[in-house]
């Protein structure tokens, strides 16, 4: 190995250490190793996965794709079929989706077309974290405006935050990590005053009271992202797509950086899943039904607050240290997500709503953990 090779990349080493990197932090087979414990007893409370997806029928739609398709081919056929139904499950023109790997693999694709070194994108926090290290990386300026109180969008403050650098606005709704969803009449407001584009993430839209996709033909300047990772319980394929204007799906996809981003097993499974649609729809109903109960039994705890979620998770702050109980809850095999200090909340977790055992298991925990 030359000086020459080890001296860039040892620079390049240096210079990629200002980048932060998305982290999985402790993983389920990690804990119950370190509990010495079967996995299946750790409640996994903290990755937004919905486990009331049937999966016994999930897993006859895979071995249904598994007869079908060559996996000696391209997904060539696949996407057109994907996007057919997509219009249909949508009511939109076909021309107004693009599929993508996941939801990030498209908001990263976004960014790196319409961001470029000095331009800025303004989103507020608390909110997801991916754009902001999209955006760094192309460094760009990520601009934020803290939400209100009532965790809801500051539109005076982000308007006077648009300036003639700002390409790009974020907006998170349902937002993860509050849980709550964005009133429609701010979104459409801050959509309208900006001068570039508008991503709005709407991955846990099926959760929520509403959506704007219905009204996309409205606003040229928006793209609406959605997936298949929560409401139809395909986390592992990481399955994503956009609504916009065919002007910018044309964009969008003529310019991707690679060819055939999403596996031909992916895209036959999204449409085996659209076709079962009703896989979906019951495990969202349960879920929103298990949310409720969640929601009403954190809030039975000394020194718990739960606040009301349009998420298939939900935001909850304790009186004691974050630090300290989620170290209690790991002893007890509970994983949630820790966030800290959001806004004047101190001690913040996002949960995901689990299935029942799951949750109780939780509580049970909580109350141990307040008592002692």
């Amino acid at each position: 190995m030359s000086m020459s090779y080890r001296k860039w990349l040892e620079q390049r080493k240096l210079s990629l250490q200002a980048f932060d990197c998305y982290s999985a932090g402790v993983t389920p087979e990690g804990l119950a190793q370190q509990l010495g414990i079967d996995t299946s007893k750790i409640a996994k409370l903290n990755f937004n996965e919905n486990l009331f997806v049937d999966r016994s029928r999930q897993a006859l739609l895979l071995k249904e794709v598994a007869d079908e398709i060559d996996l000696r081919l391209y997904p060539e056929d696949e996407v057109p079929k994907l996007a057919k139904k997509l219009a249909e499950y949508l009511q939109v023109p076909k021309n107004c989706i693009v599929i993508g790997n996941a939801g990030d693999e498209l908001l990263d694709r976004i960014i790196r077309l319409f961001i470029e070194k000095g331009d800025a994108a303004i989103s507020f926090v608390p909110s997801f974290v991916i754009p902001k290290l999209c955006v760094a990386r192309q460094q760009g300026e990520y601009v934020t405006v803290p939400l209100k109180d009532d965790f809801q969008l500051d539109v005076p403050k982000m308007l006077a935050a648009f300036s003639e650098k700002t390409r790009l606005l974020y907006l998170c709704s349902p937002n993860n990590p509050t849980s709550n969803q964005m009133k429609p009449e701010d979104i459409e407001t801050l959509v309208k005053a900006f001068p570039g584009l508008v991503i709005l993430d709407e991955a846990y839209s099926e959760f929520a009271d509403y959506t704007f996709v219905p009204r996309i033909r409205e606003f040229p300047n928006m793209i609406i992202l959605r997936t298949f990772s929560k409401a139809f319980g395909l986390a592992m394929l990481r399955l994503g797509y956009a609504i916009a204007n065919p002007e910018i799906i044309e964009l969008l996809t003529k310019k991707a950086p690679i060819p055939y981003p999403v596996s031909g097993v992916t895209l036959q499974m999204g449409v085996k899943m659209l076709e079962s649609i009703d896989i979906m729809q019951t495990a969202v109903t349960a879920l929103k039904l298990e949310r409720e109960k969640l929601i009403k039994a954190l809030n039975q705890i000394y020194g718990i607050q739960a606040f009301d979620s349009q998420a298939d998770f939900v935001l909850m702050n304790t009186k004691l240290p974050a630090d300290f109980v989620y170290a209690e809850l790991l002893k007890r095999g509970v994983l949630l997500k820790k966030w800290g200090k959001l806004l004047q909340y101190e001690n913040c977790f996002r949960v995901t709503v689990g299935l029942p055992e799951f949750n109780a298991k939780l509580i049970e925990s909580l109350k141990q953990i307040s008592e002692e």
